[in-house]
């Protein structure tokens, strides 16, 4: 199974502790979860995969190793999210989506109706 993980934006906690439990409530579990983090380190984002991806059934050392991979590769909208997030303030957090990348493009492909 491949997998995908990319920062969203920053969101007001509260504001994604309500997304959240809506996500909760649906009765169609997705294959993608949404990660809400108050610093923008590669050291959270990595904690917060390791512990949700058991509960996926995922494949824990290769969603670390998405994780790891987009911190490589993406140093310009690491330090950009990273200084919108101080910019927001204490009550925010960084967002980010990791996933399989079949469940997301069937979650983006019923968005579009398709």
């Amino acid at each position: 199974m491949s997998y995908t993980f990319e920062i969203l934006g920053v969101s007001p906690t509260i504001s994604f502790f309500n997304q959240q439990q809506q996500l909760l409530q649906q009765q169609q579990p997705s294959g993608v979860e949404y990660l809400g983090n108050r610093k923008c380190t590669l050291d959270g984002f990595v904690a917060s995969v390791e512990i949700i991806s058991p509960h996926r059934g995922w494949d824990v050392d290769r969603v670390v190793d998405t994780v790891i991979s987009f911190w490589m590769n993406n140093s310009d909208s690491i330090q950009y999210w990273k200084h919108r997030l101080q910019d927001a303030g204490n009550e925010n957090l960084l967002v980010a989506r990791v996933g399989d990348i079949k469940s997301l493009q069937a979650a983006f492909e019923s968005l579009l109706g398709e």
